[in-house]
């Protein structure tokens, strides 16, 4: 599938999140909504990218937006990663990358030579009404969430 663009309708989905209830993102509507795919939990880039997000929660509560991280881990292995780093905020668990092919972020890598399917680090900024609002590619994880935070804001 490919990524929705900007102005579309966010797609819509049901999944597990790490206090193993069942979330769907509709029932944030209302709200802005910053959801953020990354590849796998308690890795270096991952780590600062959640970090991050952890520390600018202030800025996105303050802005009443709501902030979700998705990878493919399990619910199990997210409680581990809140835990050791005191993430505030839900992961959602995508473990057969359902969501992830529904927000065009599952695909080919390379790594080494070696090449493998996982998640194209990427950030939607969904608005109140439950549009794209912006979406960010090929994120860097450092500062990543300032920028987000400050794209959030210009919805106001």
């Amino acid at each position: 599938m490919t990524m929705p663009a900007v102005g579309n309708e966010a797609p819509d989905f049901s999944a597990q999140i790490d206090d193993g209830s069942m979330f769907t993102l509709s029932s944030l509507r209302g709200s802005p909504v910053v959801l953020f795919f990354y590849p796998k939990d308690d890795t270096p880039g991952c780590t600062v990218e959640a970090c991050g997000f952890q520390a600018a929660l202030p800025d996105f509560h303050g802005i009443d937006a709501k902030v979700l991280g998705v990878s493919p881990d399990p619910v199990k292995k997210h409680v581990k990663f809140k835990q050791k780093f005191d993430l505030e905020y839900p992961l959602v668990a995508d473990p057969d990358h359902a969501v992830c092919e529904l927000y065009g972020v599952w695909g080919e890598k390379s790594m080494y030579g070696r090449k493998y399917w996982g998640v194209n680090r990427t950030t939607f900024v969904i608005d109140a009404k439950g549009r794209i609002a912006r979406v960010f590619e090929k994120v860097k994880p450092e500062g990543h969430a300032a920028e987000v935070a400050e794209a959030v804001a210009a919805l106001k």
